[in-house]
């Protein structure tokens, strides 16, 4: 019986152990708080690396490096900002001191990002037209992908389109540049970052926002497609955001285009094989994307959506919560 019941314990000490666990980060590594803040500073860096890499391949000291700002450029007073770089995205969605703080905090955060959808509003009010181009700040004028970004942009831009970017380097730059060649309005929407990005030199209405979902309000509210040139996170996130809003119906005939066969083929297979075969998506899914290595084509697929409809995302959303004549939606 002695040794049963010590037999009991070990199986009931072997069951309390942790169990080892398989689970790693994307990039094979178990996840810890180390890890954590490690894959942070790394991204932050990569992205400061990145952003300076596309400024210096256009032949430009890159503003976090230290060159003068340009005119418009919101100066930065360090005598008022916390000691190591906070984003105003980083302060809203946090949550620290005594609550007494966060009812004198965010009500001004609120005033500050009701202040920002007005300057957008403002200033792209005018907008009747534009498509927002989005691409990797790192590729450089001897790229091909930004010499297809110039040209798609020309051809909008001389089809009467305006361009709308980022606002800094790369892809971004060469959406900007294609606007003023082809005698568009070339707009670039930039965001606060811990450090400077700056807005390339082809920007002719620049817009500073500190909050992303405030900027991204305005790529979709002024658009009536988006052409999503090879990237990482940013230019995915918008893809899929822009596909998400027509898989709900706010916005409706909003091409999205990815330009680069063989740099979204990979994508592409993966929600083929593995997120429509088990039925996260449907097949009508899938065409929301047309996918070109052609600049006239892509110019285009616009014009003809446009022509077939001739509203923004913002005028189809308005549109559809109109009451009709019978007080429906129409």
């Amino acid at each position: 019986m002695k040794n049963r019941k010590d037999k009991s314990n070990d199986v009931t000490t072997k069951s309390q152990r942790p169990r080892a666990t398989r689970a790693r980060t994307a990039g094979g590594k178990k996840l810890n708080p180390q890890v954590l803040a490690s894959a942070e500073q790394k991204a932050l860096e990569g992205l400061k690396q990145r952003t300076e890499e596309g400024h210096l391949k256009a032949g430009r000291t890159p503003p976090s490096q230290g060159t003068p700002k340009r005119a418009g450029m919101r100066t930065v007073d360090d005598a008022i900002r916390d000691s190591s770089p906070i984003t105003e995205d980083e302060k809203l969605l946090q949550q620290t001191g005594p609550r007494t703080d966060f009812t004198r905090t965010d009500p001004w955060r609120v005033m500050r990002i009701m202040g920002e959808f007005i300057d957008g509003f403002d200033t792209l009010a005018s907008v009747e037209k534009a498509v927002t181009i989005f691409g990797s700040a790192r590729i450089g004028p001897d790229d091909p992908h930004y010499d297809a970004a110039v040209e798609t942009s020309r051809l909008l831009a001389q089809a009467g389109f305006d361009i709308i970017t980022g606002a800094g380097p790369g892809i971004m730059e060469a959406g900007n540049k294609g606007a003023k060649l082809g005698g568009g309005r070339s707009i670039g929407c930039n965001i606060e970052l811990p450090f400077e990005q700056g807005a390339n030199p082809y920007v002719d209405t620049l817009i500073q926002f500190k909050y992303f979902f405030v900027r991204k309000t305005m790529f979709i509210k002024y658009s009536v497609a988006f052409i999503i040139f090879p990237g990482g996170f940013g230019p995915l996130d918008e893809l899929f955001e822009a596909l998400t809003l027509i898989q709900t119906g706010k916005i409706y005939r909003f091409p999205v285009i990815l330009f680069g066969r063989y740099y979204w083929a990979g994508l592409l297979r993966w929600l083929q094989a593995r997120v429509l075969t088990e039925g996260k998506i449907s097949d009508g899914d899938l065409d929301l994307m047309l996918v070109t290595d052609d600049p006239a084509e892509a110019a285009q697929a616009i014009i003809t959506a446009y022509k077939s409809l001739g509203k923004t995302g913002g005028d189809q959303y308005d549109e559809k919560r109109m009451p009709g004549r019978n007080g429906e939606k129409e």
